[in-house]
């Protein structure tokens, strides 16, 4: 509990590179993803597409998403063609760089299924450069360009809330697709809701942590999150200055992670773990 993040999460992989140059490419699939999710949003069920299910039945992928991630493998691949890249939709491809992109093409299926705006693309080259995009508000939150640079939106950069005590905290979470994941969060839950300001469930987990980087949240954690869901929003949170934590599960909770300024990140941890 309270350890940086392992590598496999948010780690930087090879030699160090340009990050403003990473984040331009970033920015340039993010934008190509965002371009068709926002068409195909527009035009409702029929242009969104068929939809399947994944790890459950409540775990969908649609045309849509398939169809961004293809358009950011496109720009990987004509930009950056030595490195590999994780997507959630498609197979893992390997590299001959030492760089690993890791990237969200729909981070919110659920919301964007249902009409919902909490939605976006997520996309990092893995711990490195990363960018978090809202196509619905226009807002692209980027890691920092150099070390000791800040995190931005759109230019701007971010400025996290600093509360004194959990009581004055505004923290987001989530939850898994499985029944039994979903009981084992509950109590977790429960217990947490008297001890905060209250609990926010946007259903976007880089979303969350970019709101969080941004002063929108106080904190977020969450349990069962992927390496796509987080790569570019922990790095939006350490380029803001909120400490990010690893979340050691258990038999039932897969693990997970925690975003929080120091004044509460430790409370919030021992209230986060299983019950």
């Amino acid at each position: 509990m309270g350890e940086p993040p392992s590598s496999d999460l948010v780690s930087a992989q090879g030699p160090p590179a340009d990050a403003a140059q990473l984040l331009a490419v970033a920015e340039r699939a993010a934008r190509a993803a965002g371009q068709i999710l926002l068409e195909r949003f527009a035009g409702g069920a029929d242009a969104i597409g068929a939809i399947s299910s994944k790890s459950t039945a409540t775990d969908l992928v649609s045309e849509a998403d398939l169809a961004a991630e293809l358009a950011i493998r496109a720009v990987l691949t004509r930009d950056c063609p030595d490195d590999a890249v994780m997507g959630e939709e498609g197979d893992d491809t390997p590299g001959i760089s030492g760089r690993r992109w890791i990237v969200d093409p729909l981070d919110g299926t659920i919301n964007y299924l249902y009409g919902l705006g909490a939605w976006c693309v997520s996309i990092a080259c893995e711990g490195l450069a990363g960018v978090v995009l809202d196509p619905l508000t226009g807002e692209l939150f980027a890691s920092p360009v150099a070390p000791g640079a800040p995190s931005t939106c759109n230019g701007v950069p971010l400025v996290p809330t600093r509360p004194e005590s959990l009581a004055q905290s505004l923290v987001a979470t989530g939850f898994g697709y499985s029944s039994a994941v979903r009981e084992a969060q509950a109590p977790i839950v429960a217990g947490l809701l008297p001890q905060v300001r209250d609990i926010r469930r946007a259903g976007s987990a880089a979303l969350d942590l970019a709101w969080t980087a941004a002063g929108r949240l106080d904190a977020y954690f969450e349990y069962g999150v992927h390496p796509w869901d987080i790569a570019a929003g922990t790095l939006l949170c350490a380029g803001s200055g909120v400490q990010v934590h690893v979340l050691a599960g258990d038999e039932v909770l897969p693990g997970g992670i925690l975003a929080a300024g120091p004044a509460i990140a430790d409370e919030l941890l021992a209230l986060a773990q299983p019950r």
